[in-house]
């Protein structure tokens, strides 16, 4: 199997996942047309977490289930699970493996991508365990733990009650699953190396790890500081908020634990930043990845460095080691693209008459698979009142989103079709 036919089952693979998995929502009388089905079940498999029900408590158990499953199952990624069983496991299953993990480590943690999916696959299984435990202990029913799990490993947003995690008012249950969304947020290959090689000083050296966990308490701080200032939150209560909040925004879990709509502006922007950077490269989070961020800062710090002394030679290092210019050239077209997506589909939701800010915040929510966003969409609002086109449009965002926009784009181009 070729790269291209690997990218192409990449995407038909996606695609097909979740029309099937939309086949449950189709036949039940909750969701009114077609459009809906599918928009809930590609927010559901690609962990967004973005839905168009008004009253989620309304939905039989079943239903509810699926949604939150539908997380789970697109959290390590369908493809990278499909490879596992895949008699191909050789050089088309690791294009597929680049395919799902687009910007991961290149060297491959086990020898077989079989192997490496199992591997990734025990680590998330126990992780999902380990919070379910936790989330009964913390004082969540059967239905709810489960729920919440699937939810929050994937680093989705579907929850069982409609104020999301802000309807259950416990703290304890705030703060267990703001852990978890963090260690969700961390690239699973960094999860290999500290929970099966014992390894705890390659997370705490990884460059990536430490830029996550800085950008957290930055932006927890500020954000904390004024919801303390501003809004007469007491000290415990608006450190704990803005850690949720920020937490659920940069890994793109999308829980609800305040309206940060009714905030200072300046959080809101604050959150509305983080939905670009997402969390760490080869994990379930969404986002451009806070390793492409540094790195693109890196780039940016060489071109006033080169302004400065023209006939200076200055290299791009990470972690010691020179970065080669195709990928410099690679990032810079991620970043490009992913501009652009996000431009024509916030001309294409204007278009149909949505709102300035309701169009920019709802494609950033889809493309960086967020869920809630701003506006008509905000934290306790929903996606059913958006026009069935721009629903579709969300819908594509959030697949290019999941798959890194390469992988969806280059099948639409001429070139790719050529023999």
């Amino acid at each position: 199997m070729t790269q291209r036919e690997g990218l192409l089952l990449a995407v038909s693979t996606w695609l097909a996942v979740c029309l099937f998995g939309s086949l449950p929502f189709v036949f039940s009388p909750y969701f009114e047309s077609f459009t809906d089905a599918i928009f809930e079940s590609v927010s559901g498999f690609t962990t967004t977490g973005a839905t168009i029900m008004a009253d989620v408590e309304v939905l039989p158990p079943a239903i509810q289930f699926w949604r939150c499953f539908s997380h789970w199952l697109g959290g390590m990624g369908v493809v990278l699970l499909g490879v596992a069983v895949l008699p191909l496991v050789g050089h088309g299953g690791m294009h597929l493996y680049r395919a799902a993990f687009a910007g991961a480590p290149s060297n491959r943690l086990k020898p077989r991508i079989v192997e490496t999916a199992l591997s990734l696959g025990k680590i998330y299984v126990v992780l999902s365990a380990a919070l379910y435990v936790i989330l009964r202990w913390a004082g969540m029913n059967n239905f709810d733990a489960l729920c919440h799990t699937f939810s929050t490993v994937a680093t989705g947003g579907f929850s069982s009650r409609t104020a999301s995690v802000a309807a259950f008012e416990s703290p304890l249950i705030e703060y267990v699953l703001i852990v978890f969304m963090l260690l969700a947020g961390i690239s699973f290959v960094q999860h290999y190396h500290l929970w099966v090689e014992r390894r705890p000083s390659s997370l705490f050296r990884d460059p990536e790890t430490i830029g996550y966990v800085a950008i957290t308490l930055l932006a927890t701080a500020v954000i904390a500081g004024v919801l303390i200032s501003h809004h007469g939150h007491g000290i415990e209560t608006g450190i704990r908020t803005a850690l949720f909040q920020v937490s659920a925004i940069l890994t793109g879990a999308g829980c609800v634990s305040d309206d940060y709509e009714a905030w200072h502006p300046l959080p809101q922007l604050i959150l509305l930043a983080l939905m670009f950077i997402g969390g760490c490269t080869a994990s379930t989070t969404g986002g451009l990845k806070v390793s492409r961020v540094m790195l693109l800062a890196s780039v940016v710090d060489r071109e006033f460095k080169r302004m400065v002394e023209r006939r200076g030679v200055f290299a791009v290092r990470r972690d010691g080691v020179v970065v080669p210019e195709a990928t410099v050239q690679s990032l810079l077209s991620l970043v490009y693209l992913a501009l652009v997506v996000n431009f024509l589909s916030c001309l294409a939701l204007a278009a149909v008459g949505v709102d300035v800010l309701t169009a920019i915040s709802a494609v950033a929510a889809s493309m960086f698979n967020v869920g809630p966003a701003l506006g008509q969409v905000g934290p306790l609002e929903h996606y059913g009142n958006l026009p069935a086109l721009a629903k579709w449009v969300l819908c594509a965002d959030m697949i290019a989103g999941r798959l890194e926009f390469y992988t969806v784009i280059v099948i639409l181009t001429p070139a790719f079709w050529r023999k």
